[in-house]
């Protein structure tokens, strides 16, 4: 929910900069100023982190602020679900139907007012693009430290820009370095997970990486609470939910995400056919620029009727996706973590995964899922057959992936992000 409040800096400033000075002296709570090019009502995974990290840290009591591009196109201010978001004029993104992008012109007077208002202990970038390079050269000269978290691969961009796949081997070598100069003098950086953090120093980057999860909220996201101790009850209950859903009762395989290009959901469509028990059908919640291809697709390979396209579920909804299938299946190759997959493991599913970036670091093959070859989708098949035909497989993997997901609490990761802040801040003024 967003409420637009036009004088929400002129009327509450004092107070943000009384309470900024008393941080800097008193090592208490920073002021936290976040910078993202995306953020809610956009749908992808920096977005939903971001607003996630911001609602986070305002429940623990912390002063968060967000700057990110208008939705709609005019500047503003807004408070949306707690949070305060100071919106930069914005245009519609030529490459992406929904996005839209920061204009820079004429901005940097408003980060400027932005930045004497708040005051800002430290500054949270979540890319190194438009509004992230803003608040980076405005934070040199304020003298106030930078944290960034990284949520970027050039593979996620290829498809959008039709970049040749002939070209994208040098144009990915280029971003990589221009991340590097970007962020290279920033204080403290971090990305997801130690696979996503070693793929920086692979390609470049000459500070260390901490890898911070991004955080999964395990009082929404656990198995049906009324399913029971025995597997009639676990069956009743997701017989309920798909009901609610929309769904057939039958044996479910999910995926959450993007229906994207680097997501490659014909994998899951075309191991479909090949997957044993009868009348399997894969669900996919969420929206992309594959979706028609993917629905032409399954027509092609006779499973029309068992793939089923949820689109956009919202967040009231979401853990229900979950509990109404049997297992996970992500087939993309381009996660630094995949927050849906540590979901799907939070809501007691086994997970069948493309061995690929992030993905193995949340599989252990035999205790909570296997890893299959990308592309491989006789090997994803089987592997969803195993796990669909053995009830106590399912059970003891589900069992297997929610212990695993308890360490990703995001109250572990809200505190972390909370102590780099002081530490950052304060080895800044000393």
């Amino acid at each position: 929910m967003a409420v637009t409040v036009p004088s929400l800096l002129r009327t509450r400033q004092p107070e943000r900069h009384g309470r900024s000075q008393r941080a800097r002296a008193s090592g208490g709570t920073p002021c936290v100023l976040i910078g993202t090019d995306t953020y809610p009502p956009d749908v992808n995974g920096a977005a939903y982190f971001t607003a996630r990290l911001a609602q986070g840290l305002i429940a623990r009591g912390v002063n968060v602020h967000v700057l990110c591009q208008s939705d709609e196109g005019p500047p503003g201010v807004e408070v949306r679900d707690g949070v305060t978001v100071h919106r930069l004029r914005s245009m519609p993104s030529l490459v992406h139907a929904t996005l839209r992008l920061t204009v820079p012109a004429g901005t940097r007077g408003h980060v400027e007012q932005l930045l004497r208002r708040l005051r800002p202990d430290v500054i949270h970038i979540q890319n190194h693009f438009i509004v992230g390079r803003l608040l980076l050269s405005a934070a040199r000269r304020h003298a106030i430290p930078v944290v960034a978290t990284n949520h970027f691969m050039p593979e996620n961009l290829f498809n959008y820009l039709h970049v040749p796949e002939a070209l994208r081997t040098a144009i990915g070598d280029l971003a990589w370095r221009d991340f590097c100069r970007v962020l290279r003098d920033v204080e403290h950086i971090t990305t997801p997970t130690r696979i996503a953090a070693q793929l920086l120093l692979d390609k470049g980057f000459q500070r260390p990486v901490e890898a911070i999860s991004c955080g999964i909220d395990l009082s929404r996201f656990h198995p049906s609470r009324d399913a029971g101790t025995t597997e009639g009850g676990a069956d009743e209950a997701r017989s309920r939910v798909r009901a609610r859903l929309g769904m057939a009762d039958r044996p479910t395989v999910v995926f959450v995400g993007r229906l994207d290009e680097e997501k490659h959901i014909e994998d899951l469509i075309e191991a479909l056919p090949q997957v044993l028990v009868a009348d399997t059908q894969l669900v996919l919640a969420g929206t992309g620029s594959q979706r028609q291809r993917m629905e032409r697709l399954a027509a092609e390979k006779g499973v029309a009727d068992r793939v089923h396209f949820l689109g956009f579920v919202s967040h009231e909804e979401l853990p229900l996706v979950y509990r109404a299938a049997d297992v996970y299946a992500i087939s993309g190759t381009a996660e630094l973590q995949s927050i849906a997959t540590l979901e799907a493991m939070a809501s007691g599913l086994p997970v069948v995964a493309a061995d690929a970036m992030a993905l193995p670091h949340l599989v252990e093959i035999g205790r909570n899922g296997y890893l299959y070859q990308p592309g491989d989708t006789g090997e994803l098949a089987k592997y969803l057959t195993t796990i669909l035909s053995s009830p106590e497989e399912r059970i003891r993997m589900g069992e297997a992936s929610r212990a695993m997901a308890a360490p990703h609490d995001q109250a572990n990761s809200l505190a972390r992000y909370e102590r780099v802040y002081r530490d950052v801040s304060h080895s800044h003024t000393h």
